[in-house]
């Protein structure tokens, strides 16, 4: 019997390497693809777009915030993969009655390489996880001198409207918007605060405002809207996987800030 411990804590126990996997998280199923499980996944979410030919070729079976349980229980899987931000705990609760959930919970690039590594672990792909953390690891020491000498900014970053909210602390994209050298405005706010356009920045404090095409897909007329609130402080639209996807889309992440700082 092996015994495994996911990113809250919880052990599990397994005679053999699980083999029927479903993937609640979109991020996590291209992690999962690339360290070369594409045989083993047998369910995925609606949002699952990377690989794209995957919404073709396994089930579906609902989205993040809400599954469909006779489908998944039908599938008759070893283990779900589940995240904390991602999916509810309720969720998660009514799973464990069907098989083992398995959730991450991603803040930092260190825990997005201890997730890689445990992936390998779980599911005996041990050499693959081991070279895509070496790709990252590399490709993070090559963003950090890149970025070494570009000026901080500081920077709002939007994800939803109606009502408006932008990432906090406390998130993947937090993270990334200090690898970049971008003051998150809103790192004093936990999470994902709402945010009163006309509170927001009277004094003309921001550099760049950041609008992420997902999970709202902001386009350039709400660029307008929110710059008319902050002395016209310039905005920009981002790609929003690059900012809040984890796993293996890290390594196109890279290339993407590179682009983005400069066209700036």
């Amino acid at each position: 019997m092996k015994l495994f411990t996911d990113q809250l804590g919880t052990s599990h126990s397994f005679e053999f390497s699980p083999q029927r996997i479903i993937s609640l998280v979109p991020s996590q199923t291209e992690l999962l693809y690339d360290l070369g499980l594409e045989e083993n996944i047998v369910g995925i979410t609606k949002f699952c777009v990377h690989p794209y030919h995957l919404k073709s070729t396994k089930k579906i079976v609902g989205g993040t915030k809400k599954v469909n349980y006779d489908k998944i229980r039908l599938l008759e899987p070893d283990i779900i993969i589940c995240n904390k931000e991602e999916n509810t705990q309720e969720i998660v609760e009514e799973l464990r009655k069907i098989c083992p959930v398995w959730v991450t919970d991603i803040f930092t690039l260190e825990d997005n390489f201890q997730m890689i590594t445990d992936f390998g672990q779980l599911f005996d792909k041990r050499i693959e996880a081991r070279k895509w953390n070496d790709k990252l690891t590399f490709a993070l020491s090559d963003f950090k001198h890149f970025i070494k000498d570009i000026p901080v900014k500081k920077v709002a970053y939007f994800i939803w409207k109606n009502p408006y909210m932008a990432a906090g602390s406390g998130t993947f994209i937090d993270e990334l918007l200090r690898l970049n050298h971008f003051q998150n405005h809103f790192s004093n706010q936990e999470r994902y605060p709402e945010i009163d356009l006309e509170k927001m920045d009277d004094k003309g404090v921001l550099d760049l405002i950041l609008l992420s095409s997902e999970p709202y897909p902001f386009k350039a007329d709400d660029g307008y809207e929110i710059a008319s609130y902050t002395n016209n402080t310039r905005t920009i639209l981002v790609d929003g996987e690059m900012f809040s996807w984890y796993g293996s889309r890290l390594l196109k992440a890279f290339d993407y800030f590179k682009y983005l700082h400069t066209s700036i």
